[in-house]
């Protein structure tokens, strides 16, 4: 089984008891190449001694399980030899890179040029454009950064998130009425009460806006 070994690390077996299949992956991208199917003979034997055995009963049914428990007392070996088979198959679809030793699929992770795999030899122009993509990523990141975006914002006076107490819509600082239902909005720094009419901080003993003009 060793000599299987030198061929992609990964791979998936999509054997079953009637035949043997099996998936290689490219070493780099995982890409797949799926091998051709091979019949077990002795798991078909089986299948048709169990089709006849669901037919008549009796011998053919116990027919059919011998058969089954012959495929997986020999099933070793023949699918060892079905994986060789699909090895030397799968092989004429990837490239081994000499410098690293990888399978690697041609169309994607092969420089042909170079003659190794691309994690060896990046393809020069790819290389390029993924170097300038993540320059000018980070020069991006390092200039929204020096970039000053708070000149204009007055954090002594600027609170939280408010709410209007009638409907809970979000408020501005600066609003004095609800834009959602009308209600005045009070100022949270306001220590008296305010104004029905403009929603202007007033004292407790005042009896007209000095706002609006409107009676308390």
């Amino acid at each position: 089984m060793s000599n299987l070994l030198q061929f992609v690390a990964n791979y998936d077996d999509l054997s079953t008891d009637k035949g043997y299949q099996f998936k290689f992956h490219c070493d780099k991208c995982r890409n797949g190449y799926m091998s051709r199917y091979q019949t077990s003979t002795i798991g078909m034997a089986g299948s048709l001694l169990n089709a006849a055995g669901s037919l008549f009963g009796g011998f053919f049914h116990e027919a059919g399980n011998a058969a089954y428990q012959m495929q997986r007392a020999v099933g070793g070996k023949a699918h060892d030899e079905a994986l060789a088979v699909a090895v030397q198959e799968g092989k004429q679809h990837f490239k081994q890179c000499t410098r690293c030793g990888q399978w690697v699929c041609p169309e994607v992770c092969w420089n042909h040029q170079a003659g190794l795999c691309e994690s060896c030899a990046p393809d020069e122009q790819e290389e390029l454009s993924a170097q300038q993509a993540r320059a000018t990523s980070e020069q991006i990141y390092t200039k929204t950064r020096a970039q000053d975006y708070t000149t204009n914002i007055d954090f002594l006076n600027r609170g939280g998130i408010s709410q209007c107490a009638n409907c809970h819509s979000k408020l501005s600082p600066d609003q004095k009425f609800c834009g959602s239902c009308g209600t005045a909005v009070a100022s949270a720094s306001a220590a008296g009460k305010f104004c029905g009419g403009c929603g202007s901080s007033i004292k407790a003993d005042q009896r007209f806006c000095n706002e609006c003009g409107q009676k308390q």
